[in-house]
């Protein structure tokens, strides 16, 4: 359980807790098998292509076997499941039978370092492990130090034996998730959620959405972040809908299987609208079906969310939510005309993220934690129903994201505005770690970033800091131009120019460095630390660049 200081930002702004409908998350998949048994729920598609549906009926019913086979293998309330697997219905299974159980699942992302996932495995207690082929020799080299895991089972082998359907046996307080962040430094920290906080955001984000029964949403993000896990399964099982399941992305496919499959909702991340932006309508249009798309869990530049919505004629719906928050806590409201939304993206240098989803609250506070009036940058802060249980074992973690009593700091500096309506609206301005300070100012990146990609030759632009003799940090652009543009000086100083045009001079990059690839997470993030430590080599040189426009700019 968590301690006072947790339990007190888990209040929600109502004044009380969730009250679900729900007993339990089995409850969520006995009531939806008793009251729709041949709705067709979870669709999947594998990496080849080749489909498979299950009705809420075999849904529920693989779900208790797959279940009795954990129970068979000593599984119990209270322990902790691993899995190192990518998007498929096997993965999707193990998840539902642990909660099944009252037993924790912990999802690792397959492309985690061997040295990381060894650490996930032994900081969670993990008692089991079902991976895919390719990684049991990998894992299996390390069960020597790690003492509690009693068992390494790969997928292709039979889940099905043992106690058969084993009774539910989950409370709501009980462990359901344990996902580990993905810092640049250091060991990741586990984020402990219970199922109250899932089925707390699932309804959330139902409500938000007016998700309804037998509407289709569609998965394309990793089902090992909580994003792909809860809005994209839960919420559309919470709610009596369906979801296509996709083994990952893919631009030549997204469209004809929301076409095919009568898609009214996708998850994304800005990168993946980047990727579909790129490819126009070669592959597709949104079928008539699709409601919009949710966009999140990265940096959605202006120009991006306005070009896709006037190229493809749907809303983006922009939100803000952290694994430590369950998923989402803030979207943009669905009630807002589209000149309305629209101005609220383009308006005031970021698009917005919304306001506060029901049972959850949003504040902006400064370093003292006091909070702040509309306009005024300080620290996103959050409280409700959503809140974490805390770092697992990480009570030094806990005290610094708590320590604003009542509220959980996220590490992200936004500020809001008022609506016409009264509503607060709220805007992300990026990573508090990742300000860059010139001159003891701090000048967040990402409205760099966003008057970079204006630039008709730039695919990808982020703005990165480098040491500075007289400012401390300056200003760098790192660039992947757009295909038929090539690297040069000349290219270089014409994108310094565009944002000269933009920009304040403190603002301006005083170096562009061109690339090809660019360092994302799992989930599309692109990691701008692990570019900083990428191209510290390269902007080495301009460690003592006196830059005379800046001089002649500063009045010496």
């Amino acid at each position: 359980m968590p301690d006072a200081i947790i339990e007190a930002a888990q209040q929600p702004p109502d004044g009380g807790p969730f009250a679900g409908v729900f007993a339990n998350l089995a409850d969520v998949i006995r009531t939806r098998a008793e009251t729709a048994p041949d709705q067709t729920f979870l669709i999947t598609y594998d990496a080849d292509g080749q489909r498979q549906a299950h009705t809420f009926a075999a849904f529920a019913a693989r779900v208790r076997r797959v279940a009795g086979c954990l129970a068979g293998k000593g599984v119990t309330r209270g322990d902790r499941v691993a899995t190192i697997l990518h998007n498929h219905h096997e993965a999707v299974f193990l998840m539902f039978a642990t909660w099944w159980l009252g037993a924790a699942l912990v999802p690792i992302n397959i492309e985690e370092p061997p040295a990381r996932k060894r650490f996930i495995l032994d900081n969670a207690r993990a008692c089991l492990l079902f991976t895919l082929p390719e990684y049991r020799p990998e894992v299996q080299a390390q069960v020597g130090e790690l003492p509690l895991l009693r068992e390494v089972v790969v997928v292709d082998d039979q889940l099905e034996s043992g106690i058969d359907e084993a009774p539910p046996g989950a409370h709501l307080t009980d462990e359901a998730l344990i996902v580990y962040t993905s810092g640049t430094t250091g060991n990741p920290k586990g984020v402990v959620l219970n199922q109250y906080n899932l089925l707390a955001d699932a309804d959330a984000i139902a409500r938000w959405f007016h998700l309804a029964p037998g509407e289709r949403w569609m998965c394309v993000l990793p089902i090992h972040h909580v994003n792909g896990i809860v809005v994209t399964l839960l919420s559309p099982l919470y709610a009596g809908a369906g979801v296509v399941l996709n083994r990952r992305f893919s631009t030549r496919t997204f469209w004809e299987r929301a076409t095919a499959e009568g898609v009214a909702v996708s998850s994304l991340v800005p990168t993946l609208l980047e990727f579909l932006l790129e490819a126009g309508e070669e592959f597709g249009r949104p079928p008539a079906t699709m409601r919009g798309v949710i966009c999140g869990a990265g940096p959605l530049a202006v120009e991006t969310v306005m070009r896709f919505e006037q190229t493809f004629a749907i809303p983006v719906w922009h939100g803000y939510g952290l694994s430590e928050t369950t998923a989402y806590a803030c979207m943009t409201p669905l009630d807002l005309p589209t000149d309305v939304r629209r101005r609220w993206y383009s308006t005031h240098g970021f698009p917005m993220i919304g306001a506060a989803m029901p049972h959850q609250g949003l504040s902006i506070r400064g370093s003292d934690g006091a909070e702040l009036a509309a306009g005024v940058r300080g620290e996103i802060c959050l409280r409700g129903s959503t809140i974490m249980q805390g770092y697992y074992q990480r009570p030094d973690a806990n005290a610094e994201a708590f320590k604003y009593p009542g509220w959980f700091r996220s590490g992200d500096e936004g500020f809001w505005l008022p609506a016409e309506d009264g509503r607060h609206f709220f805007f992300i301005t990026g990573r508090l770690k990742e300000l860059i300070i010139r001159g003891g100012v701090n000048l967040s990146p990402m409205e760099i970033d966003a008057v970079l990609t204006q630039h008709p030759a730039v695919r990808f632009g982020m703005a990165v800091p480098f040491a500075n003799r007289i400012y401390g940090e300056e200003v760098a652009a790192y660039v992947v131009p757009r295909d038929g543009h090539t690297p040069s000086d000349t290219l270089a100083a014409e994108i310094r120019a565009s944002c000269a045009a933009r920009l304040p001079f403190p603002m301006q990059p005083k170096v562009v460095l061109f690339g090809t690839d660019v360092p994302y997470t799992s989930t599309g993030k692109p990691k701008r630390l692990v570019l900083k430590a990428l191209l510290a080599e390269q902007l080495q040189e301009y460690h003592d660049v006196q830059f005379r426009e800046g001089n002649r700019h500063a009045g010496r």
